[in-house]
């Protein structure tokens, strides 16, 4: 006989109907995220497609656990402390343990290498590992990019279908160099190099004179993050083949470590 823990461990033995009530609560946080003004029960009845009671009565049972709380007088409900909490701890641990496969990456190649987060219509550094080059480039951790310009941005929107891209960041974007890609056919262009190979490339179009590599996994409760190599153009364009080749092994070697950090 399987010890009722074990099963409640596993997932094993819940009926649909827990594993469907589940998957709703999981539907409404995911649509409160960056609602810092929060929601009415209406709203998010609309965007997860449930029938306002059914969405009454999961948000009340987040709401006796604090994962959802009050946000206004008239009934709008957003993230809780108790979510928050998790997940900021879910995310600290994440970098911790992506950290040993940054350093191994960084003393590969002599350069440095990054770790962002995806927020919406721009990226923001978590970690770094500075590289062991004299000249070398570094960006200060909490500083966000846009994504239509740097390596790890054009990275994730490698990942979305053409019509997302639209409407995430638009159709036309800033200049912030001669090179940067200012409308939204011309990206569209390069992606799919990225695509095509898994690796998104930033040829200064960020940054006068700084080129950089990209590429996008997951952490375990399937958020986008970002692993960079940024690297003075003058080096870049002569190891670049070698950085995508070592970029795409780290992103492997992370994803097989992936489930063991779910588990």
């Amino acid at each position: 006989m399987t010890p009722v823990g074990t099963r409640a461990a596993n997932g094993k033995g819940r009926s649909p109907s827990q594993v469907q009530v589940i998957a709703r609560a999981a539907a409404i946080l995911r649509s409160l995220e960056d609602e810092a003004a929060g929601l009415s029960l209406g709203q998010i009845a609309q965007r997860v497609g449930l029938a306002r009671s059914t969405v009454q009565r999961i948000v009340a049972g987040l709401e006796a656990e604090r994962f959802l709380i009050a946000a206004s007088p008239n009934g709008r409900v957003r993230l809780g402390p108790a979510i928050l909490r998790l997940a900021a701890s879910a995310h600290s641990d994440f970098v911790a343990v992506a950290r040993p496969f940054l350093v191994q990456l960084s003393n590969e190649l002599r350069e440095t290498v990054d770790l962002a987060i995806i927020k919406q219509d721009h990226l923001v550094f978590i970690d770094q590992v500075p590289g062991l080059q004299r000249l070398r480039a570094v960006s200060a951790i909490g500083e966000s990019f846009p994504l239509h310009c740097t390596a790890n941005g054009k990275a994730y929107l490698a990942e979305l279908d053409d019509a997302a891209i639209g409407r995430l960041i638009g159709t036309s974007y800033e200049r912030r160099t001669p090179r940067t890609l200012t409308r939204l056919e011309d990206l569209l262009r390069d992606l799919k190099s990225a695509r095509r190979t898994g690796v998104a490339i930033d040829r200064e179009e960020h940054t006068h004179g700084i080129c950089a590599a990209g590429i996008v996994t997951r952490d375990p409760f399937g958020n986008a993050l970002a692993v960079s190599v940024p690297v003075p153009a003058q080096r870049f364009y002569d190891h670049q083949r070698r950085i995508a080749t070592r970029l795409r092994a780290t992103k492997e070697a992370l994803e097989r470590h992936l489930p063991a950090v779910a588990a």
